[in-house]
């Protein structure tokens, strides 16, 4: 396996420095527009790991042209493209890999676009759409595109094809449930508000029209931050408001999962939400470009953009950052003894456990590591496939075994939870 790896920012920069653990592959290709942040990445795999030789390689790569991205995966005979930038490059990533004669894997999916007239109602483009388009010409291809395969979605998705498969007989409910304790602290000690994701990749999730899925219904939309509600985290983190937030999740799981609704509700909290409300009101959350006055003239710029240089940039705030972030999936039906069965599958990632070991904040961490096991499982051949697929298209059970088995035994030695919660187990 030969991989060409789209991005070196928190999450790229934190894919790479997983996978020099592993050695599945024969090369990683780390790229960048910025040649720099490809380089210092594999800078410090040499420094931890000692010299790869030649298994990590810098080049650099516009995502926005997918000639040029098709041209670097050919030029390093890449059999994989790791899609790790902002979802607004999805498509041209996406195109340039099947035009290399690459499999493709990705962690966000296209972007949406609301009801022209009813946004709130009813769903217009929905994420992953312009990809799913396009599953005919990687399956006369003969080429694998595995969409959504980061922690969520991914892991969520690999936890609904589980609970499918092992533990239930019938799903009333997968609703996807993230929350985290984390706290971002300035250089004096006080509260910041620093997000410890993209804020680019952020507003567009939070702010554009949430989706839910119903059996009778179909896919659907609700205003942003709707049906708030508490739910209970495992690992100290305890109780968190979460709301409704549009995910792939509510786009994948219907697809091969039997279940009567899916939800994606995300814990942003009473300061983040009013951020984002405000963004949204003073029109920063656009990203069409505006003319602003310059000394040099006037000159284009997103407003989007223009919020997410002035923040932190989220790879670079894990030393500031304390506490822990659970992704998960709660899942309600009936058991496969014929009794009402609740459960919460999930996986906790800690700050300080990551920035001591991969020097990652946990998010982009924990975010990072379940490609990187899915491109394993690619590379094994337990997982196969051609086509536009989710996570939920492939065996749960060999990703989990591996994510859970110890490192010492060839595993990823990566604890993941089941808490019966009808019972209190």
């Amino acid at each position: 396996m030969r991989i060409l790896l789209v991005g070196a920012g928190g999450v790229g920069d934190a894919i790479a420095k997983i996978a020099a653990r592993r050695s599945f592959f024969e090369v990683m290709v780390v790229s960048d527009f910025d040649l720099t942040r490809a380089e210092r990445t594999i800078a410090w795999i040499e420094a931890k790991h000692g010299s790869q030789r030649g298994r990590f390689v810098a080049a650099q790569i516009d995502a926005s042209d997918p000639d040029r991205v098709a041209a670097v995966a050919r030029e390093h005979g890449a059999t994989h493209v790791m899609n790790a930038v902002e979802p607004k490059f999805v498509l041209t990533v996406f195109a340039g890999a099947l035009a290399a004669g690459a499999d493709y894997v990705d962690m966000a999916m296209s972007l949406s676009e609301p009801h022209p007239t009813h946004p709130y109602e009813e769903s217009g483009v929905k994420l992953g759409d312009d990809q799913f388009a396009q599953a005919a010409d990687w399956e006369t291809a003969d080429r694998l595109a595995l969409v959504g395969m980061g922690v969520e979605p991914g892991l969520s998705d690999v936890f609904a094809r589980f609970a499918a498969d092992n533990l239930f007989n019938e799903i009333d409910e997968l609703g996807t449930r993230d929350g985290a304790n984390l706290v971002v602290r300035d250089e004096n000690g006080a509260e910041m508000f620093a997000p410890s994701f993209s804020i680019w990749t952020t507003i567009e999730e939070c702010l554009n029209p949430p989706v839910v899925w119903e059996k009778e219904r179909g896919w659907f939309t609700t205003p942003p931050f709707s049906e708030p509600e508490m739910f209970d985290f495992p690992e100290g983190i305890g109780a968190v408001e979460c709301v409704n937030v549009e995910h792939e999740e509510v786009l994948l799981m219907p697809r091969w999962v039997d279940a009567k609704r899916v939800t994606f509700k995300y814990g942003l909290g009473d300061e983040f939400i009013g951020i984002l409300k405000t963004l949204h009101q003073l029109g920063l959350d656009s990203t069409t470009p505006l003319s602003v006055r310059s000394s040099g003239g006037p000159v284009q710029v997103a407003p989007r953009d223009v919020v997410a240089a002035a923040l932190p940039d989220p790879a670079t705030i894990g030393p500031r950052m304390t506490g822990k972030t659970c992704a998960g999936l709660w899942v309600t039906g009936t058991g496969t003894d014929g009794t009402p069965r609740e459960v919460y599958l999930y996986h906790v990632s800690d700050n300080e456990w990551t920035m001591a070991e991969y020097d990652a904040q946990c998010v982009v961490w924990q975010t990072a590591l379940n490609p990187v096991i899915a491109l394993e499982l690619l590379s094994l051949g337990l997982w196969t496939g051609t086509g536009v697929l989710g996570p939920e298209a492939f065996d749960a059970t060999a990703f989990l075994d591996l994510m859970a088995l110890p490192i010492a035994q060839g595993g990823y030695g990566q604890r993941w939870g089941l808490e019966d919660r009808l019972t209190g187990g």
